[in-house]
């Protein structure tokens, strides 16, 4: 197991984990390279072992997400005049892909492959908790303008002087 850490760190496997429609997910040359085998041997075998892939663990990107992908990534480049359309696999998928695999590399490395999904499931968590506690700070803090400016009116309204009221003339008043 010692070997295997050599050969890949999770914060390599965590940097190439997209975000694509909505799901975590490592195109298939990412997880060919970390495995040691050739994309076209790792696409043969989900292909040979369909029912063991269901569509939440991997599928295909369409020419959009394929050109936004190739885009974005520079170690991809490769992949812009490629003709077939790539896999991605979920955590999930990629487990599978080194079961069906079954080669001990693919073995060792799907151990950090799994840890790094885990990882960056840990820092979304993370970020999420620190938006929800800005945003109920945010919401206190509202509370104390409005309460502030409340106190600032009622302070206006005290330091007003009263109007002065109108004084009646003293005496007899005949009718026009």
């Amino acid at each position: 197991m010692a070997r295997s850490k050599a050969l890949v760190r999770v914060g390599a496997i965590q940097q190439r984990i997209l975000l694509v429609r909505g799901a975590k997910v490592i195109i298939d040359a990412d997880l060919a390279e970390f495995y040691g085998v050739p994309t076209k041997r790792l696409n043969e075998q989900v292909k040979r072992n369909r029912e063991r892939f269901p569509a939440d663990f991997v599928f295909r990107l369409n020419r959009a997400e394929k050109d936004e992908v190739v885009a974005n990534c520079d170690h991809l480049a490769r992949l812009r005049f490629s003709k077939a359309l790539p896999h991605v696999f979920t955590e999930h998928g990629a487990i599978m892909a080194a079961s069906v695999l079954n080669s001990q590399r693919a073995v060792e490395v799907s151990v950090f492959v799994v840890r790094a999904f885990v990882k960056l499931r840990q820092v979304i968590g993370a970020h999420a908790e620190l938006a929800r506690k800005i945003a109920q700070l945010d919401r206190r803090l509202a509370d104390h303008d409005e309460q502030i400016l409340a106190i600032v009116d009622a302070i206006k309204q005290l330091m007003s002087p009263d109007p002065v009221p109108k004084k009646r003339r003293i005496g007899f008043r005949t009718p026009d």
